[in-house]
């Protein structure tokens, strides 16, 4: 039996250094941790891929009471297509807001106080310009679902959230973890039949705590990670050398210039 709480989202980036001019320079977030990996995640963390990669994981403050983006780099891959499932990003930050107009950052002006922008990749961000508040400027992730109550009857009924907000008309659901303990996640969902794409399974990071994960799916494909809690928080703690490893690893990525030496391009994926 565990609390649970939303931690984090992954993005697959084909471009580390425009992403990382992204997340540092126009949303003004924090590099908290930056590890470097030699062979694929038997998690799939990384994706289908065998070969080096990197996690960094970049927010307006701590892990341990902030939502942060997971920012996933394959060395082999130079671009990903992306679905229609990743609807959105939001976030209040006029700060945010400022950056993109002075660096001249693609902006788009939706409403009142409402901006869109995107991150090297694609994925779309709306900035709230507002002042940032205290507690986390993020508010939420938006996804896009084939069967609205199929979905709900999965995030609500089986994971543990809590619909804070409903909206007939646009057919939209604002769900989050409410203060509930669960039971063991993995017996309920082989109970009801729904899909494990990981079963509990131990995470080696080189240097640091050994972290157990079960990897789910939605019923539209969905992929949600679970992580043990006290692991995490140990694993998670801020690196203050987190963007001095990110610089490093940057400076050192030759990868471009051997794709192009040996006349090939990156994959595409």
């Amino acid at each position: 039996m565990a609390l649970r709480r939303a931690l984090h989202f992954v993005f697959k980036v084909g471009d580390r250094t425009k992403t990382a001019t992204f997340y540092r320079e126009v949303l003004g977030m924090t590099i908290l941790r930056h590890e470097e990996f030699e062979e694929g995640c038997k998690a799939t963390c990384n994706g289908p891929y065998d070969g080096k990669w990197s996690k960094t994981m970049v927010g307006y403050g701590p892990e341990d009471n902030h939502f942060v983006a997971e920012l996933t780099y394959n060395y082999g891959v130079g671009e990903y297509q992306l679905g229609n499932d990743f609807l959105g990003l939001v976030l209040q930050s006029s700060q945010a807001v400022s950056n993109a107009k002075r660096l001249g950052w693609p902006l788009t002006k939706l409403e009142e106080a409402l901006y869109l922008t995107h991150a090297p990749g694609g994925y779309p961000f709306y900035l709230v310009d507002k002042e940032q508040p205290p507690h986390d400027p993020v508010q939420k992730v938006c996804l896009g679902v084939s069967d609205l109550q199929r979905s709900i009857h999965y995030w609500e009924t089986l994971l543990g959230m809590k619909v804070m907000d409903k909206n007939n008309q646009k057919k939209t659901v604002l769900l989050g973890f409410s203060d509930t303990q669960l039971p063991n996640l993995e017996a309920l969902m082989k109970k009801e039949n729904q899909k494990i794409l990981t079963p509990l399974v131990k995470l080696d990071t080189p240097g640091k705590a050994t972290v157990e994960v079960v990897i789910l799916a939605d019923p539209d494909g969905h992929e949600i990670c679970f992580v043990g809690d006290e692991a995490f928080r140990e694993l998670s703690a801020v690196d203050p050398k987190g963007n001095e490893l990110l610089d490093k690893a940057m400076a050192e990525d030759k990868s471009d210039e051997w794709f192009a030496k040996h006349n090939k391009q990156k994959a595409a994926a």
